[in-house]
């Protein structure tokens, strides 16, 4: 289980990467801590932009991920599937972020797609042991 178990780990991480790369693009005023919502907010580039999204949108997909490779595990999935589909996930989660900071719409609805099928798939398959 330890190939699945860091693909959680990395899942976990993958949000504060995109918001890292997206607010590298910021130009003009300088970063905020005391309020970065209202920081990313004022920016112009539309890159900081597509950064905020996909690092809110790799949070939403972290809990079901997540909870999908616990639960296959559970289940008895063999694991050898579970990994697969825990790497193919943070596959198309990479490229996913990376589609969204390029803006590359359709690639981009076309990974997050695929990766939740992987979170689907693990889903069913332990539904379909217990």
């Amino acid at each position: 289980m330890t190939i699945a178990y860091w693909c959680i780990l990395i899942a976990a991480l993958l949000p504060y990467l995109w918001t890292t790369l997206g607010k590298s693009a910021a130009s003009g005023e300088r970063y905020d801590n005391r309020d970065p919502r209202g920081w990313v907010a004022r920016q112009t580039h539309p890159r900081v932009h597509r950064g905020n999204a996909a690092h809110l949108n790799a949070f939403e997909a972290f809990a079901p991920f997540a909870a999908s490779v616990l639960m296959a595990q559970a289940a008895g999935v063999p694991e050898p599937r579970i990994a697969m589909a825990a790497v193919a996930f943070i596959v198309f989660r990479v490229l996913h972020g990376a589609f969204y900071l390029g803006d590359k719409h359709a690639l981009r609805s076309l990974s997050w797609a695929l990766g939740i099928a992987c979170v689907v798939a693990l889903m069913v398959q332990a539904a379909l042991r217990v």
